[in-house]
């Protein structure tokens, strides 16, 4: 079983949407997948996801309301066989912090390793939705490339 973990700042918005749609497509594909995500800080541990982020899975079809975020711990590094982080920064600071490979979610669907913007300061549902859309090819991409 492959274990992914999905690694943003906050961990209420882009990498919430990306374990929702993670699990959701790899259980579609019949995939063995233990998917989690977290953010490198911890600023809103222990909280739900926004509520764009929620609104948006739940417009696609999948329930993001039971996770809470949680900060990327040094377990994580020996628990998970994928480190896949939303942006550049996030990507710098886990290799800081010890992870050896950590890879870009933009690095799939031909987005030519691309940041996936966080659609937090966004007003209205906009951003989220260019967002979601971005995870859901790139992720689809990794879950076949496994």
């Amino acid at each position: 079983m492959k274990r992914i973990l999905f690694v943003c700042l906050g961990n209420i918005c882009r990498s919430p949407l990306a374990e929702g749609i993670a699990k959701h497509r790899a259980k579609q594909m019949g995939l063995d997948v233990y998917v989690e995500s977290a953010g490198t800080s911890s600023y809103h541990s222990g909280e739900r996801p926004c509520h764009n982020s929620i609104a948006i899975a739940r417009q696609y079809g999948i329930d993001i309301l039971s996770q809470r975020s949680r900060a990327v711990h040094m377990d994580d590094i020996k628990n998970f066989d994928m480190v896949i982080a939303l942006d550049e920064q996030n990507k710098r600071d886990l290799l800081k912090m010890g992870f050896g490979k950590v890879t870009k979610l933009g690095h799939y669907a031909n987005y030519n390793d691309q940041d996936v913007p966080d659609p937090y300061y966004y007003s209205g549902m906009d951003g989220f939705e260019n967002v979601y859309k971005m995870i859901d090819e790139c992720v689809e991409d990794m879950l076949h490339s496994l």
